[in-house]
């Protein structure tokens, strides 16, 4: 059996009514020849859309086969018991040319019962956004289902909407049910569920090329919306700190920090029990670990299996990643 090895996979592109060219010229991915990219899923087990190894002996091989063959020791053991052989977490990078439309995903027990399906809980790392950019997440007061039905039959769902501001370096975290949508400017990376459920509530009445709008799913959102209000909707952190991981997020799908370094870290699994994954949205590293360096570049998103548990992470100058995990339960 061929030893594992931190794997990168060929990068899966999505064009959408939205997309721009940051893809591109942010993060220096060529789409061509889609006429934008909105999103990349850069690892994904989701069912059509199955990541394939890029590089290295396993070249070739799709995620699923890799689990079917390794594992728990590409996964972990506690993340096989409970995930079998699909791949429990979606990584993407979003670039939103235009608002995408207002949505909500619904949680576990909605998702098993319509779509035999997981929900979906995410989180948003902006790493980077133009001038009075803002995004959408949550109510911006307290909400019942009438109140917000009223709203969306008479076109006025934006008034009731939590508006946020945006800078680089933002963070939001998305528990299934909250309505939300990605404003125009914003080029982030997601850790997600793995799913691809989502329910369109409302998208500003726009047309495709053929002039038609986009279906949407109304009814269905009205059992899966979290109608509370909450005080704050954004991810507070030092953004200050180098040299050491700051936790973003943590629920029981994942735990994701930030790491901005610009000299040598050293990252020891020992007390988790899964895979990792890096997500490189600046700068370059090296991860060694034995004799082996795997370089990382910005743009990269790099699974490392459940039984490599010591790595150094060796800047080229600085490196800003997001770390992602599934916790113990």
């Amino acid at each position: 059996m061929t030893p594992l090895y931190p794997l990168k996979f060929k990068t899966i592109f999505k064009d959408k009514i939205w997309g721009g060219e940051k893809i591109d010229k942010v993060l220096g991915k060529d789409f061509s020849p889609l006429p934008n990219c909105g999103e990349t899923w850069e690892i994904s087990g989701v069912e059509g859309n199955i990541s394939v190894v890029a590089e290295g002996a396993l070249a070739g091989k799709k995620l699923t086969e890799l689990i079917e063959e390794y594992k728990d020791t590409l996964l972990g053991k506690q993340v096989f018991e409970n995930s079998g052989t699909e791949f429990p977490l979606l990584v993407k990078f979003i670039d939103a040319n235009a608002d995408l439309s207002i949505q909500v995903h619904p949680d576990d027990t909605l998702a098993k019962a319509r779509h035999n399906s997981l929900g979906k809980t995410e989180m948003w790392y902006i790493f980077q956004a133009d001038e009075n950019t803002k995004l959408v997440s949550g109510f911006n007061r307290e909400m019942d289902k009438d109140t917000y039905v009223q709203h969306l039959e008479e076109k006025r769902l934006t008034e009731i909407m939590n508006y946020e501001d945006v800078v680089d370096d933002d963070v939001f975290f998305l528990p299934a049910g909250r309505v939300h949508t990605i404003g125009k400017g914003c080029l982030l990376a997601e850790i997600q569920q793995t799913s691809d459920i989502t329910y369109r509530i409302y998208d500003f009445d726009r047309k495709d090329a053929q002039g038609n709008t986009r279906e949407l799913h109304t009814e269905e959102a009205l059992d899966a919306i979290d109608y509370k209000h909450y005080s704050q909707y954004k991810t507070e952190y030092d953004k200050s700190v180098k040299n050491e991981a700051v936790q973003l997020a943590t629920c029981p799908y994942f735990e994701t920090n930030v790491l901005k370094c610009d000299a040598p870290i050293a990252r020891n699994y020992d007390e988790i029990d899964s895979f990792v994954i890096y997500v490189c949205f600046d700068g370059a590293f090296a991860v060694h670990y034995g004799e082996t360096n795997i370089e990382v570049k910005k743009g990269d998103a790099v699974l490392l299996p459940a039984n490599i548990k010591n790595v150094t992470l060796n800047p080229s100058g600085q490196f800003k990643i997001l770390e992602s995990y599934v916790p113990r339960p």
